[in-house]
């Protein structure tokens, strides 16, 4: 009959050993994530960071220019034009879009086949920015071609504004085009958030007397205020970035309603060759997305609430 003899605990050695190629198995796995931070994130940044106080053509040789780039941008007509158009981007999108996602997402919470239109609302999300912009241009297109137009005027007798070549109408365009492909993934995020919601909290209510508009309220939003919370900050962020879909939708160089702060970043440098400016224009935008973040950051400790 075998005797079992008891194992020899594992000497400081062995467990060194062990530890060492556990380390070496992480540095190998982590290292192409490392690369790529290092090679497209914290490289051209560094870069831009030192660019933004020089001139440069991008062929001649670089000349130091101190803080005058930020003085010029700051001063720039074009640059404030810019920054407005981003706010009342933002102001537009944020609110609204996130509205709306709360409402279609607490609508679809208690329905049957909801991950049917999950994947409904979802489908504009994983398609291309710039196949959204085509299919949105020929619907707001202000000529005979325009979907939209044409509609309301033979159904309606309206004359509506050309809505992507008018600077004042232009960033309401860009604004429904922006809200209404990102309006699903705000949905599939708010719908996370509700099943999170306890449903004693929601039958203790009902129980007491309160209405769903009451429910809705006093329980629903303070409990999905942590989503909310998550949702403003990366849709603020997301408007602070637009460029492709308004690049394609309209011009912004046709149309001065149009311009961002990126696209003032993109023409700056690709259209003027100002590497400098572009550099400071797009440090300036950073330090504002910055700042808008902390202050979202520091409100929460109000607004959220992260006890259920």
């Amino acid at each position: 009959m075998a005797v079992l003899t008891p194992a020899r605990p594992r000497t400081r050695h062995a467990a060194q050993k062990i530890r060492t190629k556990d380390g070496w198995w992480a540095a190998f796995f982590l290292a192409p994530q490392v690369v790529a931070l290092l090679l497209f994130l914290v490289i051209p940044l560094g870069f831009a960071v030192v660019l933004a106080f020089m001139n440069w053509d991008g062929i001649g040789q670089k000349q130091w220019a101190g803080f005058s780039n930020f003085a010029a941008q700051l001063s720039s007509p074009d640059f404030g034009l810019a920054v407005w158009n981003t706010i009342k981007l933002t102001l537009l999108t944020v609110p609204l879009g996130l509205g709306l996602a709360i409402v279609i997402a607490v609508a679809l919470n208690n329905i049957k086949g909801r991950g049917f239109y999950r994947v409904m609302y979802f489908m504009p999300v994983v398609t291309s920015s710039v196949a959204v912009a085509l299919m949105w241009q020929v619907i707001l297109a202000g000529d005979e071609n325009g979907v939209l137009n044409t509609s309301l005027h033979r159904w309606f007798g309206i004359n509506p504004p050309d809505w992507l070549g008018d600077p004042g109408w232009v960033i309401v365009a860009i604004a429904v085009v922006t809200i209404w492909s990102s309006l699903g993934l705000n949905v599939v995020i708010f719908l996370a958030g509700l099943q999170t919601i306890p449903p004693q909290l929601v039958e203790a209510a009902r129980i007491d007397g309160a209405g769903s508009f009451r429910i809705f309220r006093s329980v629903t939003l303070p409990l999905l205020s942590p989503t909310i919370f998550f949702s403003t900050v990366v849709a603020v962020i997301s408007s602070f970035q637009a460029f492709d879909q308004i690049y394609v939708l309209v011009d912004p160089k046709d149309n001065e309603g149009a311009r961002t702060i990126v696209f003032q970043v993109y023409k700056l440098g690709f259209r003027d060759f100002q590497f400098g400016m572009s550099s400071a224009a797009a440090l300036i935008l950073l330090v504002l997305t910055l700042l808008v973040t902390l202050v979202q950051f520091a409100a929460q400790k109000r607004f959220v609430h992260y006890d259920s």
